[in-house]
């Protein structure tokens, strides 16, 4: 290895690193707020490049039927808690109320498909399309488990995960699609070739980082998920819905991975099973920030970008192994500080 060659590997590893980043944030997100270990983070990522790649060849993409089913779904649920409250008078506004939006989405991005409109447009239409999943996937399918242990929501999470993957077969086809770059142009600084793609994946990921940090700190609802995040029992008692909470939360989830998989799309190949070694990836960022620091979270993403792309130098077969050993001695080091207590089951 020279110089050259050392400097492409640390350019990859800095976009890869960047991107688990993102995915590594809205694991510690969830995390924070609904004690969840989001499994399917993945799967967004995988969708959103797919949704993508969909809409840039005409097609209805598949997640519109996703979110219908879960549309109906939420509606029935509620109806069903309605009827056996008594309160018969709320289910037209609850029926209107669930529906509306789902639908409308729906709608829009299936008369948009066929146009085939400019690039711009299509990546607005995926990330809304993947955004709107996230919220009523807690609705539909974490909402009830709200005060289960950890235990049992990793094991709901391991559940959407499969079940998503299959549905990516379902909507996607087992072939893999590439999307087209956002910006074309290339820059050579020596032997490093830096692509303008590389700049905007870059660009983007500082843009949302202000974003979620404006978010946070200068809107009610924002303030709502870091008190929740704090303390969830202190959070209720004071007014706060921890119901409305989770579903902010997952929807800032899914619109990071729907954003993650728009970005990585021009870069790499992604089938419909792609999301679940990026997801792990980037849980292997998020553990490393011990599921709690932002940070450190993405400190720890781009040492895993970094390290993967070296290994992949050393040695390509084993690449994905040494990423996930790289766990093994910060779960080590945590057994050793951290205080062991029983699980705070609020």
């Amino acid at each position: 290895m020279d110089s050259s060659i050392a400097a492409i590997l640390l350019l990859d590893g800095l976009t890869n690193g960047i991107v688990y980043g993102l995915i590594a944030i809205a694991l510690v997100l969830v995390f924070a707020v609904t004690r969840i270990l989001f499994i399917p983070q993945g799967e967004f990522v995988a969708f959103g490049a797919l949704t993508l790649a969909m809409l840039q060849q005409g097609m209805v993409p598949g997640p519109v039927w996703l979110l219908l089913l879960l549309a109906v779904c939420a509606t029935g649920m509620q109806v069903a808690a309605l009827l056996r409250s008594g309160q018969r008078a709320g289910i037209v506004r609850c029926i209107v109320k669930n529906l509306f939006l789902p639908v409308l989405i729906s709608a829009l991005v299936a008369w948009a498909a066929p146009q085939q409109f400019a690039l711009p447009v299509q990546v607005a239409l995926t990330l809304l399309l993947i955004t709107a999943l996230g919220p009523l996937m807690y609705q539909v399918v974490y909402e009830s488990l709200a005060d289960a242990s950890v235990l049992v929501l990793l094991i709901v999470s391991v559940g959407i995960h499969l079940a998503m993957t299959g549905l990516g077969l379902v909507f996607f086809g087992a072939e893999g699609f590439r999307t087209p770059a956002f910006w074309d142009s290339r820059w050579s600084f020596g032997a490093v070739t830096l692509s303008a793609q590389t700049v905007v994946v870059v660009l983007a990921a500082l843009a949302l980082l202000v974003a979620l940090w404006l978010f946070s700190d200068r809107t009610l609802y924002g303030k709502a998920l870091r008190a929740t995040a704090v303390n969830r029992l202190g959070a209720r008692l004071m007014g706060i819905s921890t119901t409305l909470a989770g579903k902010l939360s997952f929807g800032v989830a899914a619109f990071i991975g729907a954003l993650s998989g728009v970005l990585i799309g021009p870069m790499s190949t992604i089938f419909y099973d792609s999301g679940f070694l990026i997801g792990l990836k980037g849980f292997v960022a998020a553990t490393i920030g011990g599921l709690a620091s932002f940070p450190l979270a993405a400190c720890g993403a781009l040492f895993v970008g970094l390290l993967e792309s070296f290994s992949s130098f050393w040695a390509s077969d084993y690449k994905e192994v040494i990423v996930f050993m790289s766990l093994l001695p910060v779960l080590l080091w945590r057994s050793f500080v951290a205080p062991a207590h029983d699980e705070d089951e609020e």
